[in-house]
């Protein structure tokens, strides 16, 4: 084994210029792996911490989610709330309107989405998440304040809106109070284009006393879940349908977000599976090369008494070594890379995405570098070890 292994090593060194790019050829595919599946974990913890901080809250929406998108299949009732009210383990409920808007800004008009709801309860969805870059956050008594988001300042209209500027809403006169921050990955949709009023300013503004969303909050998180399985009951009996509402838990979210993110990390893990093939393809053709450019050497070998499993062997343990190599500097440069990647997904969402480098993942990069070269190689050595001693020795 010893002496196999040197003369593996010793052919690997007299063709290094072809060795050095079969290496980095299986060294760029590992590190495609390596670095996209930390980047992914990384970004699915970043995520999951943000919404672990609202496990006491229970989405309740008029609709389902289906194909990946949100269907709505009406609103609520002050009856919903309040057959929700007498639920046990509930600490709090928030209702919640929304609707488009025309709104103009220095004869300017645009269709907006203006959001009605408990003040208090709108601060800690989203204030505290996002902060804001002017002004202040609504009072209750802020009948005709706004606060808007960063795109409706900046990008609905042909001026930039401050606080103290002027909006009318539906033919209704509101003063800005605040302006939000930029919003980062999880919060940019659900704050940058949207306008924030009272509730009892929507209801009015959008004429209608319908409830969009429900926000409950729980004693017990360990309860939510059954919690959360009442509350779609109930409704559904209001407006006899079996599927007319549907109550998230933090829980649930996660676990869907979860779903979501095997499924990216599996189309990512794809992607870095075409450089493999072609870094295997590498693999093949060096090795069928260095068999044909040996075939003198390989007649002298059976000539003094090599059997076919000692060329086999020879080859397969040349090609395992490459691959092994490229494995180790892939695994390497993936966990280089998913640092810098993190980093620029760090300042491009405003998350704080940390690069994850699990060990199974390490191990499992190197795990594949050896299978692809011993898969790739056996086709060389097989090819090395049939040949006939006579025929290669006259070769030579």
């Amino acid at each position: 084994m010893r002496d196999e292994f040197l003369m593996a090593y010793r052919s690997i060194r007299e063709r290094r210029t072809r060795s050095i790019l079969t290496v980095l050829g299986i060294a760029v595919g590992i590190a495609a792996i390596v670095s996209l599946m930390s980047v992914g974990y990384g970004m699915e913890h970043a995520i999951t911490g943000e919404l672990t901080e609202m496990a006491d809250m229970i989405s309740v929406m008029p609709g389902e989610i289906r194909g990946g998108s949100y269907v709505e299949r009406g609103s609520f009732t002050d009856r919903d709330v309040s057959d929700l009210q007498r639920i046990g383990g509930i600490k709090d409920i928030s209702t919640m309107t929304y609707d488009a808007a025309e709104v103009e800004y220095r004869n300017k008009r645009a269709p907006i989405f203006v959001f009605g709801g408990d003040t208090k309860e709108l601060e800690g969805f989203y204030v505290e998440p996002v902060g804001l870059k002017e002004g202040r956050w609504l009072r209750e008594n802020d009948y005709k304040g706004c606060v808007i988001g960063d795109r409706v300042a900046n990008d609905f209209f042909d001026e930039v809106i401050h606080v103290n500027d002027k909006l009318v809403i539906n033919d209704d006169k509101f003063i800005v109070v605040g302006v939000f921050e930029k919003g980062d990955m999880l919060y940019a949709n659900d704050v940058d284009p949207h306008i924030f009023l009272t509730l009892r300013a929507a209801k009015e503004v959008l004429q209608t006393d319908a409830i969009k969303y429900i926000i409950v909050r729980v004693y017990e998180i360990d309860e939510a879940e059954g919690i959360a399985e009442e509350i779609v009951e109930r409704i559904n009996d209001n407006h006899g349908l079996d599927d007319f509402a549907m109550a998230m838990t933090m829980g649930s979210m996660i676990e869907l977000m979860g779903d979501v993110f095997k499924i990216i990390r599996g189309v990512l893990v794809g992607i870095a599976a075409i450089a493999l093939v072609v870094a295997s393809i590498g693999i093949m053709n060096t090795m069928l090369m260095s068999v044909m450019e040996r075939t003198h050497e390989i007649g002298v070998m059976k000539a003094i008494g090599a059997k076919s499993s000692d060329v086999l062997s020879l080859f397969m343990l040349e090609s395992s070594m490459v691959s092994l190599v490229g494995g180790v500097i892939g695994c390497v440069l993936g966990w280089g890379v998913a640092v810098f990647l993190s980093f620029l997904g760090s300042m491009a969402s405003g998350l704080e995405i940390e690069a994850i480098v699990k060990p199974g993942v390490l191990l499992g990069g190197m795990a594949v570098a050896l299978i692809v070269g011993v898969l790739s190689g056996f086709y060389p050595a097989r090819k090395a070890s049939k040949m006939s001693p006579v025929e290669a020795v006259r070769y030579g």
